[in-house]
């Protein structure tokens, strides 16, 4: 009995065995094998990242919209730390609005969105570095937006205030 199982396992063996050099699949150096699609997005080796861009209305605005896409979730609308996910029992972020956010630069939230930080995991394949930096340029203005005093506004426009 225990010869038919050893043969019969050998047998078994022998069968499973394949010679995986007959795959169908082009290999790398043949003629058939195209050049390889680069993702979108892709930083190549040694290439330096997208640098912040000049902050304007447009960006300010696509950072906005982009925030309210992915952001609100957990940082809510103001930057609070209060957002939906926090409301249903995730911990909360830390506000926007503590010092030490306030006094970071913005390439530390490109960065947080980048690489992830604490519990947020990383972003970097969901929103394209431009949105990113956006995104970054619309936390800043919503620090400021929610920490300016009248000294703040420049005096030719103070007459506009309520």
């Amino acid at each position: 009995m225990r010869r038919a199982i050893l043969l019969f396992s050998l047998l078994l063996l022998a069968v499973a065995c394949d010679d995986m050099t007959e795959q169908p699949k082009p290999k790398p150096y043949s003629s058939r094998a195209g050049p390889a699609e680069t993702p979108s997005g892709t930083v190549e080796y040694g290439e330096q990242p997208l640098p912040a861009p000049p902050v304007t209305l447009a960006l300010l605005q696509r950072g906005q919209d982009r925030y309210r896409i992915y952001c609100t979730p957990c940082h809510s609308e103001l930057g609070d730390g209060h957002g939906m996910v926090v409301q249903r029992g995730f911990p909360p972020p830390p506000s926007y609005h503590i010092d030490r956010l306030r006094e970071a630069p913005v390439q530390h939230f490109y960065d947080v969105m980048t690489d992830g930080y604490g519990a947020m995991y990383a972003f970097a394949d969901r929103v394209q570095p431009a949105d990113r930096w956006a995104i970054a340029a619309y936390i800043r203005a919503l620090e400021y937006s929610q920490n300016a005093t009248i000294a703040d506004v420049p005096p030719e426009q103070r007459g506009a205030l309520p």
